[in-house]
């Protein structure tokens, strides 16, 4: 497996911890360009026919009530992990009106999920992995199968590299953030979710590209072998 490893430095869970922490319910605001790879994503999760997902990275919890609410069967259980104190509790207040089958925790910090085997059938992560060194994104992606079924579908949304002279330039001074002061943008960079799958574990269902206010995301959607 031949990964582009980006060249900068990656917060540490406790630098990641005290910026979501202050961060909290501003993080929906970068919706004006997450939301079109998030719908692409749910397009092709097959979440209809899914009864039980963890979310790592729940943020505030806005996507798992989406997902309750608009697309999962009623009788779906939904677990969400979250390194932020503050995202927990916004999540757990979010998702109240489904406590009787979702639940939200918080993390240490560590790609190590308290979960049993194969106890879930989808995995989902959206705007996460691009705040992860390629050690943790491959622990990560491990856990991730542990947990599912076989044929469970691991759904991710990152950011990603331009393909159009405008994304391109919009990638390339975000990267230069990122380089100088990772924290102005929260750790996130650029990253190709696709070079970490590795082709013994996971089957890919679909991947693409979406391009928000010049802003590239990757959505992949695969199966656990």
């Amino acid at each position: 497996m031949s990964v582009r490893e980006p060249k900068g430095r990656y917060l540490s869970p406790a630098e990641s911890k005290r910026f979501y922490d202050r961060f909290g319910s501003r993080q929906d605001w970068q919706g004006f360009y997450e939301n079109p790879a998030i719908n692409k994503l749910i397009a092709h999760a097959a979440l209809d026919s899914a009864h039980s997902v963890f979310e790592f990275g729940c943020g505030t919890g806005a996507l798992a009530a989406r997902l309750l609410q608009d697309h999962l069967p009623a009788d779906a259980r939904y677990a969400g992990f979250d390194i932020s104190t503050t995202m927990v509790s916004l999540a757990q207040e979010c998702l109240k009106p489904w406590s009787e089958r979702a639940c939200v925790r918080q993390s240490d910090g560590s790609p190590r999920i308290p979960e049993p085997d194969r106890s879930f059938d989808r995995f989902v992560s959206t705007y996460v992995f691009d705040l992860l060194s390629p050690d943790f994104i491959d622990q990560l992606l491990s856990e991730a199968r542990r947990l599912l079924v076989p044929g469970g579908k691991l759904c991710l949304v990152s950011m990603t590299f331009g393909a159009s002279p405008f994304s391109r330039t919009v990638c390339w001074g975000w990267q230069r953030l990122w380089r100088l002061r990772p924290g102005i943008v929260g750790g996130c960079h650029p990253i190709e979710l696709s070079e970490y799958l590795r082709s013994e574990w996971w089957k890919p269902d679909h991947t693409s590209k979406v391009t928000s206010w010049g802003i590239t995301s990757e959505v992949l959607v695969a199966s656990a072998r």
